[in-house]
């Protein structure tokens, strides 16, 4: 379907960077150019993504990749996801008088992540040194970059805060206690400066790459950083958003024995296609169980832009969600039912539960032996948690209130065939004060957990929080391969899933996809404090036209139309058969950047 679009459509042969950050982007195209390869590009860029981007990601959040390596053939995840504390326990978060885990502060920590899966990539599939890949980030930390005005704007509205509550946090962002003004030059030299001494030691401790990486590891985990993180948090006790003070359950013994894992990937083949996505401890099962009960319905007669498109695949959605509600968690600590869910037999079933009309009511589906799972579900969906206590955390349009985090992505393909979808999170300046003199916060993830045992998304010591990070590959076997993702909390998995279903069906090229305009469902129980369910409600871009909101509302959807252009900040790499590249970035926001050639 040709179309005009916002910017050219990046093609070329040599290699492609597309990430949510101009410069993110341009950074990993630098290190291609300088003879590395799309993991050694991508740890450049997702370590300058925590500099250029701090409200969105940090050091010390969370990460999943999905890669594919020419080398062995071999398409993987990475698993960065950090896990509950020893300590961290449903009665211990109780006693402190809680009924959800808090949004923000210290108890919502669980173990960092993201900081070693980027190691590991870097260690096993990489070609270039440490502090090859890490000085891009230490010199826009050192000598400063062009601070975002959401970024600024985020930290003037938390100034007063971090002023009177978290102090460590002010020094960083807040220096000599003035808010840096929108594009103004923004340094942090603490992050600086412990990387820098993060390279030095790591570069004293062995010659050899490999050597130096892992060195680098250790350093995090068990060195000056665990030092520093710890001598904090033995005496922390901190503000939240629990309007309480409370103090962390993560320990050093939780950070020494934890490291980022390979997994396979989960996959589902769609009309020619075979989607991969992470396990049931992130959202990414519901894009391919979406596709499933999807395939039921002739999405190619459809139009893109129109009404039945887009009441078929919001009540698509809703079922996925509630069963993502019901049934997800982590795997190795729970029963999750997936073989079921993405079967035919099942999503034929669930296909059929969809109307012309828009359903108000939570629909998880009921599988035999866990049924107490599904009711368990529809009891909390119509509980209070109290929202007007909602404060940072992830939420429906992160862009739309300065004072919530976000997530970050980034898809990079080089001239040998090598891909890296990645979705950094986490570790947000808003979500948890800085450790003194590191320069960086903590996360806050643990938020994703029920104090209520018994659900495989309970609380409970070494198990991972249910994330929403959700980065994806697709491929054909004619060898052609897709990258692509997008931040957005609950959203993710569905704006990815519009422009994908576009890209199959209707021949939107990537840009063309990413200029269509999208929508997504509120409808479901969301993963971040308030943790709050909207029945029936959904937001969409005006530019889909006055009929289709209007037929949409008629349809009984409980519409909210968004500010032009303000949803999705979805970026893609493609590879063909012969070897050339696409790449192409959100013009929304005006931040995201795809670079190639």
């Amino acid at each position: 379907m040709a179309s005009f679009t916002t910017r050219p459509e990046i093609r070329g042969s040599f290699g492609v960077a597309t990430s949510t950050h101009w410069i993110a982007s341009a950074v990993g195209f630098g290190i291609l150019e300088k003879g590395g390869n799309a993991f050694d590009a991508a740890v450049a860029a997702g370590f300058v993504l925590q500099i250029v981007e701090p409200h969105l990601n940090g050091p010390a959040g969370d990460l999943p990749i999905i890669f594919h390596s020419a080398l062995k053939d071999e398409t993987r995840v990475i698993c960065a996801q950090g896990v509950a504390p020893i300590a961290a326990t449903i009665e211990h978060y109780r006693a402190q008088g809680l009924t959800l885990i808090p949004g923000s502060g210290l108890l919502a920590t669980v173990v960092p992540g993201a900081f070693d899966g980027w190691m590991l990539l870097l260690r096993d599939h990489g070609t270039m040194n440490l502090r090859d890949v890490l000085q891009p980030a230490i010199d826009y930390a050192r000598d400063g970059h062009p601070v975002l005005p959401r970024v600024a704007n985020t930290i003037a509205g938390l100034a007063d805060y971090f002023a009177a509550e978290w102090p460590s946090s002010a020094a960083v962002w807040t220096p000599g206690g003035i808010a840096p003004k929108p594009n103004a030059n923004f340094k942090n030299p603490d992050l600086a400066g412990t990387y820098e001494r993060l390279v030095s030691e790591a570069e004293a401790n062995a010659q050899d790459r490999v050597a130096q990486i892992d060195a680098a590891r250790s350093v995090w985990s068990e060195g000056f950083i665990s030092d520093a993180i710890f001598d904090y948090l033995k005496d922390a006790c901190v503000h939240d958003v629990s309007e309480q003070k409370n103090s962390a359950v993560l320990a050093c013994e939780d950070l020494a024995n934890w490291s980022a894992s390979y997994e396979s990937t989960l996959s589902y083949g769609y009309h020619g296609w075979t989607v991969h996505k992470t396990e049931a401890w992130s959202q990414g099962p519901v894009f391919l169980q979406s596709l499933a009960i999807l395939k039921h319905f002739d999405l190619a007669a459809m139009d893109p832009m129109g009404e039945e498109f887009v009441h078929t695949v919001i009540e698509a959605m809703k079922l996925a969600f509630a069963d993502r509600e019901a049934y997800y968690g982590d795997p190795d600590h729970s029963i999750v039912p997936m073989e079921i869910l993405l079967s035919d037999s099942y999503n034929a079933g669930r296909a059929k539960e969809i109307s012309d009309r828009s359903s108000i009511e939570q629909r998880p589906g009921f599988i035999a032996g866990l049924e107490h799972l599904a009711e368990a579900y529809l009891r909390r969906a119509t509980c209070d948690f109290g929202a007007e206590n909602a404060a940072p955390q992830e939420p429906t349009m992160a862009h739309l209130t300065e004072k919530r985090g976000d997530t970050v992505h980034l898809d990079v393909i080089d001239r040998w065939g090598n891909m890296v979808s990645a979705t950094p999170s986490g570790g947000w300046l808003q979500s948890s004060p800085v450790i003194p003199g590191l320069g960086f916060p903590l996360n806050s993830r643990a938020q994703m957990f029920w104090l209520e045992g018994g659900l495989p998304t309970s609380l409970a010591p070494h198990r991972r929080p249910r994330t929403t990070l959700t980065p994806s590959l697709a491929e054909k076997p004619d060898g052609t391969r897709l990258v692509f993702g997008t931040p957005g909390g609950d959203q993710q998995d569905q704006w990815q899933l519009i422009w994908f279903l576009r890209f199959v069906h209707h021949g939107l090229d990537l840009q063309a996809g990413m200029d269509a305009p999208l929508f997504h469902s509120m409808h479901f129980q969301g993963s971040f404090f308030p943790r709050e369910a909207l029945p029936g409600e959904m937001m969409i871009e005006p530019n889909f036209g006055e009929d289709v909101i209007e037929g949409l509302r008629k349809r009984g959807h409980i519409v909210t139309v968004a500010e032009p252009w303000s949803v999705g900040r979805l970026t893609a790499a493609l590879r063909h058969p012969d070897g050339s590249l696409q790449a192409a970035a959100t013009p929304r926001l005006m931040q995201a950047y795809a670079v190639g050639r």
